[in-house]
């Protein structure tokens, strides 16, 4: 037998690419999504949308996307996470590309909730493989680093479509034509660099004590619940923000063009040094809770003064805010909080469930939101209401116990 110290050694270590091609991963899913939302009124025109219908179009795509969060994960613990994975990013770029020469909304909004549902298999399987290759004492700065994909994504989008449509005058379908392209490369690097090798039936067996997860053991944990709470709060409300920011800057602040795309993308860029920041502290601190009860007040504050203030000022202010503390940034600490306390055996079907319950937050504030407007006759009456939801999470937050997690050394198991 060869010598161990005779094998070859990477040059780069495995978990730095995991957490690359995530990163990209991340900034494929946003870019494609918020490619919609500053050509939301293009595409209001087009087919004479309500508001509420208007906002049922991204509802729809993440009730598809939400949809396919458990299935995806107990699909990849059962064939192998990469099987699941590779072709769902390359299948949600080609229908991006399908969803732009639509000629009805009715085939406009299928193509796109298939965009949703291929969307849907990278969460499970993307976590659980980050999960298993980043070093114990990396994994919540690991994930933050993939997390800020998100934000490049939302800027990219928001720039793509702003500058194409608003500045050079291209339709409103060029976005979907122009995203489809780096989706795909994305889902073919995807292919090449991540190593998953599915799990004998015997390796299997010998986990957990041969004992098979039940949904049911996921919600037996006060820490899993309390995440589960808070982040669906911290989804609705970042989904309001993304989803109608630039509607409200163009219908309510009056700036229009490539301007939408400047100051909508100062959420996503102010999260990039805010994620990074806190995730350190909360990994060097080896808790999450006290980090999070810092930051959540304080998206609730950023929230609100977005829409409470009419100078101009603070709502640069409170967009910078909102992304230094909202979902973006606390989005890795929860992503600690489970890997902290779910069961080792079932990664990938743990972060799905995770995601499945965030990601309704998203199916419903884009809707909800339009509803709202609607009814009250303004955008700021569903920002409210997003940072009413806040508060919920919040409190959620205080019944975690830190010393009480199955996965950290020196915790009282489950």
């Amino acid at each position: 037998m060869e010598p161990q110290s005779m094998a070859p050694k990477e040059k780069i270590p495995y978990w730095i690419k995991i957490v690359t091609v995530f990163f990209l991963g991340w900034v494929a899913l946003y870019a494609t999504r918020t490619i919609m939302n500053p050509i939301m009124g293009d595409i209001q025109n087009e087919f004479g949308l309500s508001n509420a219908t208007l906002g049922m179009i991204m509802s729809i795509f993440f009730l598809g996307y939400a949809g396919l969060n458990i299935p995806s994960g107990i699909m990849g613990d059962k064939i192998g996470k990469k099987r699941v994975l590779v072709p769902g990013v390359i299948l949600f770029g080609a229908f991006a590309a399908i969803t732009g020469i639509m000629p009805t909304f009715t085939f406009f909004m299928f193509s796109w909730l298939l965009v949703g549902i291929f969307q849907g298999f990278f969460y499970g399987p993307s976590y659980g493989l980050s999960s298993e290759a980043i070093p114990s004492h990396r994994i919540t700065l690991g994930s933050a680093i993939i997390n800020s994909g998100m934000a490049f994504g939302t800027s990219l989008g928001y720039y793509i479509s702003s500058y194409t449509v608003h500045e050079f005058g291209m339709s409103w379908r060029a976005p979907f034509f122009i995203i489809a392209i780096p989706v795909v490369l994305i889902g073919l690097a995807m292919w090449w660099v991540v190593k998953d090798k599915p799990k004998t039936k015997a390796e299997k067996a010998a986990e957990n004590n041969g004992q098979k997860l039940k949904l049911s053991e996921l919600f037996k944990n006060r820490n899993l619940i309390a995440a589960y709470i808070t982040i669906f709060a911290a989804i609705y409300a970042f989904f309001v923000v993304i989803t109608w920011i630039p509607y409200y800057l163009e219908h309510e602040r009056g700036i229009t063009g490539g301007s939408v795309a400047f100051v909508s993308s100062l959420v996503p860029w102010a999260a990039i040094p805010g994620s990074i920041l806190f995730s350190w502290i909360a990994d060097k601190m080896g808790k999450r809770k006290p980090v999070l009860l810092v930051m959540l007040p304080l998206s609730i504050i950023a929230l609100v003064s977005i829409v409470f203030f009419d100078s101009m000022t603070v709502l640069y202010i409170a967009l910078i805010g909102y992304g230094i503390f909202g979902k973006i940034s606390t989005n890795p600490v929860l992503v600690a909080v489970i890997a902290d306390n779910a069961p080792k055996h079932a990664y990938s079907t743990s972060f799905g469930v995770y995601n499945f319950i965030g990601m309704c937050g998203s199916i419903l504030a884009p809707y909800i939101t339009g509803y709202l407007t609607d009814v009250t006759g303004s955008l700021n009456t569903g920002f409210y209401f997003a940072g009413a939801l806040l508060l919920v999470g919040t409190i959620a937050v205080m019944f975690i116990k830190e010393d009480n997690r199955p996965n950290v050394e020196g915790s009282k198991a489950a």
